[in-house]
């Protein structure tokens, strides 16, 4: 037998023992393994909504994920349960469960190390974020935003942008409040104290702070067509990435043009010095701590002598007023008030005067409006204390001719020159809708809509998509009441009616053949909350008319949601014909009120061979038209009841 010498044996086992021991092993690895706080030390920290709110920057997370191999981590106020999905019937918290799995998915092609969710409701779409974070538990989601912030310790922050432009999600707004608040909130040892005594972190003042899309003083952009070491460029791992949201109809996302141009970022907050412009959002970094200062982004010229705005509809007002408290006003300089008015009657509005004066000023007030509208009174004289602000209002009535967008402009002329303002004035139509002596025949016929006038949507009230002429998709409606129900009468034309929703799957209307009534009771409200939203499929796969209330606080099948609604739906040569009769307590119309807001759209989608749910929306059309009119009640139209 083979005999080991005991000299040997003895030198072998030691050097075992060496080798074993953590210290020995840590010294005999060149780039030991990251550990406790350095393992979740992040270069680029992304805070969105919902999963599928990284398109937008997608391609710029992949060039610096893939191609300068930063960590990356991605925060998400929801997990998109309220969304629609185009590969099955899951929906809510089971949604919720997929798109998470969907979006793990595309992060871990894009490069994305980390992912975490805020635990927030993704309830409905609107385009108000006072209705999203009064829904959402706001102080929850804030604190642990700022717990995630100091776990992570990012060199940068991306975030949506929080303006309320008209098309812009109430979530997506909320998310980048959230975020900027949470970007000074997490330098605050007074802010959340208890994280520092007991959960053993450390504040963390993140360098820069970016709003995805170009605009303001201080803008980067990044370019993602550049190959990277793998010969694929940023664009093509975005694109790759994306289509895992399938769920949200993105499977064909792999051919989308739009990712291949530069993606811009405005720069809102910054701890190093910046520049106009860059190329790169890691530019200077990392610095430490103590060489940290604050950079004003804004002008630093002084208040000018004399400042007039027009006061804004409310989530402009509340937009403005949450800029200052952050100090920010710089990313809302040059953002517009926006007034929608109605045609056909005088509409007031109201113009402010800050004088930062010592002495009082005296002047002449011009309004100019677009032509064919009235303004009265169109000159005035107007009187403002020493340092102090004054307001004047006056009436504007919008020409019944003409529903694009226009110009208001106040100049007020003093002694020392003039000082103007203006406003986007967005015209919203009208209808009367008469009394009807007996309610209308409720089976698709015209009896008892004598007295109903029709009234058209054709192709120039385009909201979204193309429409190739009025056989592709147009309508005419009319509508009559008889004091306790609204009847409203819908003729479609549609060239090719595609009915792919299963009896078993009645939401999001949006995704095939359908159209949408809203009727808003306050008849100009910030939100859909107290609105009354039906999305109305003409046919499911069965060939019956079905519905589904959408967007508003009482969502869901119209047989639970609203039940003493009635709807008939037929086919007609060119196309179908809905009728529906919604009593005016379901509506939550009070006693005696005549006024309301309304609007209707239409879906088209022409696929033929589309699969069961798919989403094959092709295009919008609207009564009352505009980028994301559907969760904005403040542009819909105003019906009057005689």
């Amino acid at each position: 037998m083979f005999q080991i010498p005991l000299a040997l044996l003895a030198s072998t086992i030691l050097l075992l023992v060496q080798f074993s021991h953590p210290l020995a092993a840590a010294e005999s690895t060149p780039n030991p393994p990251k550990q406790g706080a350095a393992l979740l030390k992040t270069d680029l920290l992304g805070v969105f909504a919902h999963p599928d709110d990284e398109t937008g920057m997608a391609a710029t997370i992949a060039r610096y994920a893939h191609g300068q191999h930063a960590v990356v981590a991605h925060i998400y106020c929801t997990r998109g349960e309220g969304g629609g999905n185009m590969v099955g019937t899951q929906s809510g918290a089971a949604l919720g469960i997929l798109r998470e799995a969907e979006l793990r998915d595309c992060l871990n092609t894009l490069g994305v190390r980390y992912a975490f969710f805020l635990d927030q409701l993704d309830w409905a779409y609107t385009e108000s974020a006072a209705a999203t974070l009064a829904k959402w538990d706001r102080a929850f989601a804030l604190e642990q935003l700022v717990r995630l912030i100091r776990s992570l310790r990012p060199e940068v922050l991306l975030t949506m942008n929080p303006a309320p432009n008209p098309g812009q999600h109430g979530h997506h707004q909320a998310a980048g409040m959230l975020a900027t608040e949470a970007f000074a909130a997490a330098a605050d040892p007074n802010r959340y104290p208890l994280q520092l005594s007991r959960d053993g972190l450390t504040t963390w003042q993140t360098r820069k702070l970016f709003y995805s899309g170009a605009g303001g003083e201080h803008v980067s952009t990044i370019s993602v067509t550049e190959p990277l070491a793998d010969g694929r460029t940023p664009a093509q791992i975005a694109a790759a990435a994306l289509v895992n949201h399938r769920s949200q109809a993105f499977g064909n996302f792999a051919n989308s043009p739009w990712l291949q141009r530069p993606q811009g970022f405005t720069l809102v907050k910054s701890f190093i010095a910046p520049r106009a412009a860059s190329a790169d959002l890691l530019e200077g970094l990392p610095v430490p701590d103590e060489k940290l200062q604050p950079f004003p982004l804004g002008s630093d010229s002084p208040a000018p002598p004399l400042v007039l705005d027009f006061i804004p509809r409310l989530a402009v007002q509340n937009y403005r007023g949450w800029v200052k408290a952050q100090g920010i006003e710089h990313v809302a300089a040059t953002f517009k008030t926006d007034l929608p008015l109605v045609v056909g009657e005088p509409n007031p509005v109201t113009l402010r005067f800050q004088s930062n004066l010592s002495a009082a000023v005296d002047g002449a007030l011009n309004l100019k409006v677009p032509e064919g509208w009235q303004v009265e009174p169109r000159l005035s004289s107007i009187h403002v204390g020493a340092n102090d602000s004054a307001t004047t209002r006056f009436n504007v009535t919008p020409s019944t001719n003409r529903l694009a967008d226009g110009e208001l402009t106040a100049v007020f002329e003093t002694a020392n020159g003039k000082t103007s303002a203006s406003a986007i004035v967005h015209p919203v139509p009208r209808l009367l809708v008469k009394r009807s002596p007996t309610a209308p025949m409720f089976d698709g016929s015209d009896a008892g809509w004598a007295n109903a006038d029709w009234t058209a949507i054709d192709q120039t009230r385009l909201v979204q998509g193309k429409v190739l002429d009025e056989a592709d998709s147009s309508a005419r409606f009319r509508m009559t009441h008889d004091g306790r129900t609204l009847f409203v009468d819908v003729q479609v034309k549609d060239d090719r009616i595609v009915s792919n929703i299963a009896p078993n799957d009645i939401k999001g209307h949006w995704r095939s053949d359908s159209i949408e009534i809203c009727l808003d009771p306050q008849a100009g409200a910030e939100h859909t909350m107290g609105c009354y939203k039906l999305g109305i499929f003409p046919f499911d796969s069965t060939g019956i008319v079905r519905a589904a209330r959408d967007a508003d606080a009482n969502q869901g099948p119209m047989e639970e949601t609203a039940p003493a609604t009635r709807l008939v739906s037929t086919r007609t040569r060119d196309g179908y014909r809905i009728q529906a009769a919604i009593p005016f307590a379901e509506i939550g119309l009070k006693a005696g009120a005549r006024r309301l807001g309304f609007n209707l759209i239409v879906y088209d989608g022409d696929k033929a061979e589309a699969a069961p749910g798919e989403n094959i929306n092709k295009s919008r059309l609207a009564w009352s038209p505009r980028p994301g009119v559907m969760g904005r009640p403040e542009d819909w139209g105003r019906i009057d009841l005689e």
